[in-house]
């Protein structure tokens, strides 16, 4: 599902979001998760070494909160994006 919507032809994708200034390309939201997550796992990887004091530790806590919370951005944007309030 989201593989079909990043490899789309470029054709269906121009006509479909070029007339649509609303929403935003798939590929978009992914950026902006990946780049959300690096600030939101730093920010994790500091606070776990405050309290464990445990670089190794606080690592793994932040691999683990990188990956599944850069999932549920994404398809919490685009669960947004087609929501038309506030548009």
């Amino acid at each position: 599902m989201i593989v079909d919507q990043l490899i789309l032809d470029r054709k269906t994708t121009k006509s479909k979001f070029g007339s649509d200034k609303k929403s935003e390309r798939p590929i978009r939201s992914v950026a902006k998760a990946v780049s959300w997550r690096i600030i939101g796992t730093l920010d994790t990887l500091l606070i776990s070494y405050l309290l464990t004091g445990e670089v190794a530790i606080a690592a793994s806590i932040a691999s683990i909160d990188f990956v599944t919370k850069m999932f549920l951005y994404f398809f919490h944007e685009r669960l947004w994006n087609k929501i038309n309030w506030g548009k």
